[in-house]
């Protein structure tokens, strides 16, 4: 499909996703990488306490409040 096509299509709300090849999508710069922290136990426990008045992971937990600080570092 030529991209005048596929515009029009999308343009007009029909779906396009058979046009395309999402196989090999990703999404710059949100790709997960791991890393390894070690943390003290009383921290540890502290995170675990969170997590579960949050009803998250502690993983979750850890990711939501370095996002925050970094957003606010940025801003």
């Amino acid at each position: 499909m030529k991209a005048k096509e596929f515009d029009k299509r999308f343009e007009a709300g029909e779906d396009v996703r058979d046009a395309l090849d999402l196989a090999g999508a990703r999404r710059p710069m949100l790709e997960s990488r791991r890393v390894n922290v070690d943390f003290p136990a009383w921290m540890v426990e502290s995170l675990d306490r969170e997590a579960r008045r949050l009803g998250v992971t502690r993983q979750s937990v850890i990711k939501m409040w370095i996002a925050e600080r970094l957003e606010r570092r940025v801003s």
